[in-house]
C-alpha cells in the first residue's frame, strides 16, 4: 500500500458518496489482520478486510505458533485444525546444529513431535500451564483466509488497495480500489485498524515513527539477509532422514546458514547472509550457499527469494490516532529469533478486539481504547529487545578453524562449539516467559494495588495477581476441548468463584448489569485451582487477563467494574 494519503476524501465523478458501511475497517490481510477480523466476529462485530494481494503470501513466514497464540486459536475454535497443518505428526520439532548437513552434528535441542506431545498432554496434572503447546506449521494463513470466507460478520476485499482515508469525530472513511478492474468503493466505519506490516502506509500517513534499533551488524542474523523458499526432493533421502529436525543450523569457519523444513518432505526455507548487501537475491549465489551448507550438490528448485533486515527492534511511538489504531508489524518490528513477531501481533489484536467490541456495543468506557497502547506498547518493547538479545547470542558464535577435521582436535573443537550453543538453545526455542508472561501491571483498567512480579523471558510462574494471563487449570477429566478452564470462560467478563465455600457475587453481578457488561459466573470448587489463584473471587477479562481478585465480595463493586471497563 505505497500510496495511502491521510486526507479528506473526494469521491470524484461516478463514485457514490458512500458505497459500504461496517463497524471496523481492517487494512492488511496478513495473520494479524485476519485474526482481528475473527476475534471481532466472535464478539458479533462486523468488519471489512482490505488486502492488496488477491490471496495470502506465497513466501512462507511466521510458521511458529507459540503457546499463547495456540490458546487464542482455541478460543476461536480452530486450534485442532491448525494442529493438522505443518509437519507430519511423527516428525520431531528439534533444532539441530551441524558443521554441514552431510557431516557432523554438534548440538541438538529436542522438541517433541505431535504424537509425543499428545501422549505427554494426556498425563499432565490438573494445573498444567500449557494446554496448547507451541506448534510449527506453514500454510496457516491460507487456512485462515478460507475460514474467514465462511464468517458472516466479515467482508473480504483481497486484491483491493485502500488508498485514501480520513477520520472525524464520528468515524472513518476509506476509499478502496480493485486492482483487477479499477472499480472503486467508499466505506464508512466507526474505527480503522492498520495491520499492514512493517512498511505500514497507515502508520506513515499518521506521521507515527518507529524508535529503537533498526539493525544489528554481525556475522549472521544481522543486517541484510535473504530468505529463500525452495524445494529439495532428495535432502531427506540422502542427508536428513535419520537426523530429522525442524530447524537445521549450519556453522563452520566458512559459512553460517539456517534451513528449516515446512512439510517434513521436500519444502524448506533457507536463510543466508549475502556477501554483497546491496545485490539482489540471485539463484546462483543462493545455490552455491546451499551446496556448501549441505557439503554436496543436490537437486533444488527455487520458488522465491525475499530480502529482509535482521536485528531490528523497533516500536512505534504511538499505537493510535483517535479512531485509527495500529497492530502487528505496523507497530513493532522484530528480528525472527524466538519467533516473537507474528505472535506478539496476534496478542495485540486479542487485546484490541474486545475493547473495540465493548466500545461499539456501548458498555466500554470512554478511556477503554486508550488502554490498548498503555498495555501493549511495553510488551512490544520487551519482546523486541528479547528477540534482539537472542539474535546477539546466535550471531556472535566463533568458529574454530579446525572444527571440520576428522581428528582429535577437530572433535574437541566441535564439542566446544556444541557446548556453547547448548547454553542458549532453551532461550532461543522455548522462551515460555515471553509466550505466556505478558503482564499489564500499571494499566488504567487493572484493579490492583499489588507490586508487579519479577519478569522472566525463559520462565513462566502462574499467579492470580491482576494484570497477567489467568492461570490455566484442567477442570474436566480429559484433556480435550471442553475440559480446560479456558473453554468455560464467557465471551465477556467471567467471575470465578473458587474453592468449596461459594462467595456472594451479587455486588459484582449487579454492577455489571447496571453498566451493561456481559458477565458469566463460573464456580470452581477444586482446591488446587483456588490455591493457584490465591483468592476466592477473580474477575477475568475477555482476553483471559485478570482484571481484579479478592478474598471476599467487594464493598465497592461498582467502582471496580467502572475501572476495568475504562469508565
Amino acid at each position: 500500500m505505497p500510496n495511502v494519503r491521510f486526507t479528506m476524501l473526494d469521491p470524484g465523478p461516478g463514485i457514490k458518496e458512500q458505497t459500504g458501511h461496517s463497524e471496523v475497517l481492517i487494512v492488511g490481510g496478513g495473520p494479524v489482520g485476519m485474526l482481528l477480523a475473527l476475534f471481532l466476529d466472535r464478539y458479533g462485530i462486523k468488519s471489512v478486510v482490505f488486502n492488496t494481494e488477491e490471496g495470502v503470501r506465497t513466501h512462507p513466514r511466521g510458521n511458529t505458533h507459540n503457546s499463547r497464540t495456540m490458546e487464542h486459536y482455541r478460543r476461536l475454535g480452530i486450534s485442532d485444525t491448525v494442529r493438522k497443518l505443518g509437519l507430519p505428526p511423527d516428525h520431531p520439532k528439534d533444532a539441530a546444529y551441524f558443521t554441514r548437513l552431510s557431516s557432523w552434528e554438534i548440538a541438538r535441542y529436542r522438541m517433541p513431535s505431535a504424537i509425543e506431545l499428545a501422549r505427554v498432554s494426556a498425563a499432565t496434572q490438573s494445573t498444567d500451564q500449557i494446554p496448547e503447546p507451541m506448534h510449527r506449521a506453514a500454510g496457516v494463513e491460507d487456512y485462515l483466509l478460507r475460514h474467514l470466507r465462511k464468517r458472516s460478520n466479515v467482508e473480504l476485499r483481497f486484491g483491493w488497495e485502500a488508498d485514501q482515508f480520513s477520520q472525524d469525530a464520528d468515524g472513518v472513511a476509506l476509499m478502496a480500489r480493485c486492482l483487477t478492474d479499477g472499480q472503486s468503493e467508499q466505506w464508512r466505519a466507526h474505527y480503522l485498524v492498520g495491520c499492514d506490516g512493517g512498511h505500514s502506509a497507515v502508520r506513515r500517513s499518521l506521521g507515527i515513527r518507529y524508535s529503537g534499533y533498526d539493525r544489528l551488524e554481525q556475522a549472521f542474523l544481522g543486517g541484510r539477509m535473504i530468505s529463500t523458499y525452495l524445494r529439495a526432493p532428495t535432502l531427506y533421502r540422502d542427508y536428513l532422514g535419520r537426523r530429522r529436525a525442524w530447524m537445521y543450523w549450519v556453522v563452520n569457519p566458512e559459512l553460517r546458514s539456517t534451513l528449516f523444513t515446512l512439510n517434513g518432505k521436500d519444502e524448506f526455507m533457507f536463510y543466508t547472509k549475502p556477501k554483497d548487501p546491496c545485490a539482489s537475491p540471485d539463484d546462483a549465489a543462493v545455490r552455491h550457499m546451499l551446496f556448501r551448507s549441505i557439503g554436496a550438490e543436490a537437486p533444488v528448485e527455487f520458488i522465491g527469494h525475499q530480502p529482509w533486515t535482521a536485528g531490528a527492534a523497533l516500536v512505534a511511538e504511538r499505537f493510535a490516532d483517535r479512531r485509527i489504531l495500529l497492530a502487528g508489524d505496523a507497530v513493532h518490528l522484530f528480528t525472527p529469533t524466538g519467533g516473537f513477531g507474528m505472535n506478539t501481533g496476534i496478542d495485540d489484536v486479542a487485546n484490541l478486539s474486545w475493547k473495540l467490541a465493548a466500545t461499539l456495543q456501548g458498555w466500554g468506557g470512554k478511556s477503554l481504547l486508550d488502554s490498548y497502547e498503555i498495555e501493549r506498547k511495553p510488551i512490544a518493547v520487551r519482546n523486541t529487545l528479547a528477540a534482539r538479545a537472542i539474535a546477539k547470542q546466535v550471531g556472535v558464535l566463533d568458529m574454530p578453524s579446525r572444527m571440520e577435521e576428522d581428528s582429535q582436535i577437530g572433535a574437541e573443537q566441535r564439542q566446544e562449539v556444541g557446548a556453547h550453543v547448548s547454553t542458549y538453545l532453551g532461550t532461543q526455542f522455548a522462551p515460555i516467559g515471553v509466550e505466556l508472561g505478558a503482564r499489564y501491571d500499571g494499566s488504567s483498567i487493572i484493579s490492583s494495588g499489588e507490586a508487579a512480579p519479577t519478569d522472566s523471558i525463559v520462565q513462566y510462574i502462574p499467579t492470580g495477581q491482576p494484570g497477567g494471563r489467568a492461570p490455566h487449570a484442567w477442570l474436566g477429566t480429559g484433556r480435550g476441548i471442553g475440559d480446560s478452564l479456558y473453554d468455560r470462560l464467557g465471551n465477556g467478563f467471567t467471575l470465578l468463584r473458587l474453592g468449596a465455600k461459594v462467595t456472594d457475587a451479587a455486588g459484582l453481578a449487579e454492577a455489571a448489569k447496571k453498566s451493561g457488561v456481559p458477565l458469566d459466573i463460573l464456580d470452581v470448587a477444586d482446591a488446587a485451582t483456588r490455591d493457584l489463584y490465591g483468592a476466592d473471587m477473580v474477575l477475568i477479562r475477555p482476553d483471559q487477563h485478570i482484571a481484579w481478585r479478592g478474598v471476599k465480595s467487594p464493598s465497592d463493586a461498582s467502582v471496580i467494574m467502572a475501572r476495568v471497563i475504562g469508565a
